[in-house]
Order: structure tokens, then sequence, then C-alpha cells
């Protein structure tokens, strides 16, 4: 059957003949949705309430076997195709509008090997699966900071988190993966077996195909750490600021800290100091010694938890079905002017639950050398964030324009770089800026294995063939 048989437009709407929905069902064991169906609506949904929109069939695959048919089957219909790991993505790329969404929602398996310290992870896990599974024998490897967030996602673009400076983005701990390509080839990809591509995936995003098995290497951590935050009135936000920076130069490897300017449940402006520590809790506390002497604090919450308690604990901060909007740029120094700047700006934040933070990065992160990955930004020390968070769609353009200002004010102080995750829906010159020095060699990559850009819906990178 022909694509202009078997897809028609109705008042705007692309429509799939039954007889060829049938046919695809028929050779998948995951389920078929169409819109109408039970499960539809649902499973469209995504983690960015602002994003609403209407594939003409889900994909909800069940199997590498179902990935491979449905490419096949959107390639030779001529679909639009979007992939929905954890459907965590800022720009709400997970799902499409008239096309095919590949859903590998149902895909979570996770097997752990405690003795080779490995863990083997379908595609449609998520980082809370990740942690519970390797939790379960100590053991633990860099994720994310929010727990409903895709592991493939994470990892595709760079993946930071708390054991990053100890041990490196997500995809520095990769050993290997599985990866359907716009053909519907099933590829491994590892430091021994289509080494070009095992680069590109390791900070690439999804341009190359669809990686259904992610094997990851893992480090004894937990099950308990020394994690939480200290709390500063905004009043001491400045100053706090200041010895955060200082602070985070000098700590060892075992302690991640960020900072965050946010708004407390009383309606106060504030600053928040976050450190999550893996070594020995007697040590930890030395080494957190000059945090608890500087203040004094509104409140410290630091402690011995667990560290799958830790690594939810901003999940409250960032639920499903909210409106969310960020910037993010790369940073090697916090300037006195940069932080003067943005206390400044935040105390005009129009939202109770938005924020502006610093990630860590630096340690062992920059210890990779630059060309090893196609993640492009060793240098830098920080990502900062600003992120709006709001829930009455009438008032979206001013939580828009407070993030882009925030961005607009932090420019000058940063690298030019921008994290591939972060990353909305703001054009080639940032899509450039995410890949930094190795977008050609990324072109290169895209040329030879997807040169028709089936693989489109995500921070793309254009072929030129």
């Amino acid at each position: 059957m022909s694509t202009l048989q078997a897809i028609m437009t109705t008042g705007g709407h692309t429509v799939l003949e039954e007889a060829v929905v049938n046919q695809l069902r028929a050779s998948v064991r995951g389920a078929m949705l169409l819109p109408g169906d039970d499960g539809y609506d649902a499973t469209r949904k995504v983690w960015n309430g602002m994003v609403d929109k209407r594939p003409a069939l889900i994909a909800r695959c069940a199997g590498v076997a179902d990935v491979i048919a449905t490419i096949t089957f959107a390639r030779d219909h001529n679909l639009l195709v979007s992939v929905r790991g954890g459907g965590h993505n800022i720009a709400g790329q997970a799902v499409c509008n008239g096309g095919l969404m590949i859903d590998l929602s149902r895909m979570r398996s996770i097997q752990v090997d405690p003795v080779t310290q490995t863990a083997r992870v379908e595609g449609g896990a998520i980082l809370g699966d990740l942690d519970r599974a390797t939790q379960a024998f100590g053991l633990a490897t860099t994720a994310g900071v929010v727990s409903h967030t895709g592991v493939a996602g994470l990892t595709l673009g760079g993946g930071v988190g708390r054991l990053a400076h100890k041990y490196g983005l997500t995809c520095d701990n990769l050993i290997s993966g599985d990866l359907v390509t716009a053909e519907g080839r099933v590829l491994r990809v590892s430091a021994t077996e289509h080494t070009d591509l095992f680069w590109g995936i390791r900070g690439g995003g999804g341009n190359f195909g669809i990686v259904t098995a992610f094997e990851f290497r893992l480090h004894p951590v937990g099950p308990g750490v020394l994690g939480g935050r200290m709390i500063y009135p905004i009043a001491n936000a400045r100053a706090a600021l200041k010895f955060y920076y200082e602070y985070s130069q000098t700590t060892p490897d075992e302690l991640s800290a960020s900072a965050s300017l946010l708004t407390l449940p009383n309606g106060d402006h504030a600053l928040a100091i976050y450190v999550c520590y893996i070594g020995p809790i007697q040590q930890g506390e030395s080494v957190l010694q000059p945090l608890r002497k500087f203040g004094p604090p509104l409140a410290d919450q630091i402690g011995p938890t667990a560290y799958t308690e830790l690594q939810a604990s901003a999940d409250v901060s960032f639920p499903t079905g909210l409106h969310y909007y960020e910037k993010s740029q790369f940073m090697t120094e916090i300037h006195d002017e940069a932080i003067e700047a943005l206390v400044t700006h935040f105390i005009t934040v129009p939202s109770p639950r938005s924020e502006v933070a610093f990630q860590q990065y630096g340690g062992a992160v920059s210890r990779v050398p630059q060309a090893d990955t196609a993640f492009g930004h060793r240098d830098a020390q920080y990502n900062l964030i600003a992120t709006s968070v709001w829930t009455d769609p009438t008032e979206s353009e001013k939580h828009l324009n407070w993030v882009r200002e925030s961005w607009d004010l932090m420019r000058p102080f940063s690298t030019g770089g921008v994290y591939v995750n972060n990353l909305g829906e703001e054009g080639e010159d940032k899509v450039r800026a995410a890949y930094g020095p190795h977008y050609e060699r990324l072109v290169a990559l895209k040329n030879k294995y997807d040169p028709r850009n089936f693989f489109r819906l995500n921070a793309n990178i254009k072929p030129t063939v």
C-alpha cells in the first residue's frame, strides 16, 4: 500500500487507515494506540505540561523487535517519528503531532551483575529504577537529580548528577549500547564495536538511532550517604554564593555541591547549598565543617540519609504536568559581578516554584580528555540553570521572559557552551553551542548513520549529504 493510500489528513490531523495499523499490530507484541483509544491521552502526556501534542499513532514497544518493526513502518509510510524514554525533555520532543511516537516506557528491565559491577538497562527505564536496582547491591552509577528522568535521554546527552564529581558523567560510565538505526539494523556499540558511533552516543543525543539497552559501569556507593542542604536568607545570598564558589573549588571528589536561589514555603526568597558526600560519614563531617561554620543558616538539613532518598529528594519540586521552561549555560568561574546581578534579578521571580541553580561539574568530569566523547564541555566547572515553573498557561509569557532575562544577565560570564539536556526549541545556534567543538564530527557521523534525518525530533544535527 502506498503512503498516499495509507495516510490521510483530516482537519489538519494525520489519520492512518485501519488496515495499515492492523498490519503493524499483527507484527508487534506491544500495544498500538490511536486517538480515542484507552490509554492514548495518558501515554502522550510528558513531564512538561506546556507540551500538548497528538501523535497519529503510539507504539508501546515491548522489545527490540517492536522497535525495529515500528521504525520500518514509519520509514515505509514517511511518518514523522518521536522517541519516548522517560519523557522528561524540556522541549517535549518525546511526543509529536501527526506522526508515530515510539514509546519505550514498557522496556524498563535492569539486570545488575554485582561481581563485574555492571548493569544492563533497557531504554525505557527511569533513574529511580536504576538507583533502586543497583542500590540493592550497594552500587550506583552517575544519574541525574530527579528520579523520573529517563536513563536514555540523560545518558545520550552526557548525564550529570551527584556522583559525577567522583565518577564522571553518566556517558563516561557507559560500556556499551544496543542501537537500532534508521534502517532497522541492530548494532552493538562499544570501545571495540562501531567505535565511531559509541563516541557519538556519549553526548550526541538521540541523533543516530534508538538505544534499546545500555551497559553501565557501577561503583560502590551507600546505601547511606551524608547529604542534604543548608538554607540561607536572601539577605545573605551574595555572601553564601561567594562562599559556595570558593568552597566547591577545594572539596574532594567524594563531595558534590550545588546551589540554588529559591522561594521557601512561607514565601521568603533564600539560597540553598546542597551536598552529597559518598565516602565514610565521619570523613564527610570533617569535609563539611567549613560549610557548617559558615552562616548562620536558616536551617541545617544535612545528615546521614539513604542514597535513594537523596536521589528522589527533588521530585517534589519538579512533578509531572506543571509548565516548565529553562535555559542553561556553562561557566568556569562564578564572578562577584555575576552573583550580584543574579541575586538582584532573582528577587523579581514571578513564580514561587522557579529556581536558578549552579550545578557542579569539574572533578572527574574534567579529567576525561575532550576528544574521548561527544560531550564537548570538559572545561566547565558549573552549569547555570534558570528554570521557571508555573501552573496557569495564560501567564506563560512572563515566566518565559524571566528565564530569558536571567540567561542574558549571565551570558557575559559563560563559556558560550550550553548543556544539550537543558536545551529547548531555541534554534540551530544553540544546538551548535550544545555540541561545541565536536559539531562537525557529529555531522559526519549523522551523514553516515542517518543521512535522511529520520531521527530529527531532538537537538538536531542536520546531515549535509
